[in-house]
């Protein structure tokens, strides 16, 4: 009952910054806490930034804190990611995520995921 679709990702140079936006559709997403992550090649799926189940509350991973900001729009069912000061250690595709349990770093607590968008920082 959930669909998930990211947007905006593309190629950046480093310092510059980048807006990506992940539209929602269904009846139960009001109900599910929303999350990013990103995997680059090679490597392990990675906790990004997420919203506690009340949306009060934002959640970062260290290596973006200060330049990542997670933020939504609630009547346009649409959660973005703002990324500014990027660098090159940032390129990965991104995805975002809907969580029905558990913690919010855990992706194998996320039962749906979008199709994921690519953001490439060149040096």
């Amino acid at each position: 009952q959930v669909q998930l679709v990211e947007s905006g990702g593309g190629l950046v140079q480093a310092g510059g910054s980048l807006r990506l936006s992940c539209a929602a559709s269904g009846r139960t997403f009001s109900s599910y806490a929303m999350g990013w992550f990103r995997q680059a090649p090679g490597k392990e799926r990675e906790f990004v930034a997420a919203f506690s189940w009340s949306g009060g509350l934002t959640y970062y991973a260290d290596p973006v804190k200060g330049r990542f900001t997670i933020s939504r729009d609630n009547a346009k069912k649409t959660v973005y990611l703002e990324m500014n000061s990027l660098k090159p250690e940032d390129t990965a595709v991104y995805y975002c995520a809907s969580r029905s349990r558990g913690h919010y770093y855990a992706s194998r607590d996320y039962d749906y995921w979008g199709q994921g968008t690519q953001v490439t920082v060149s040096s």
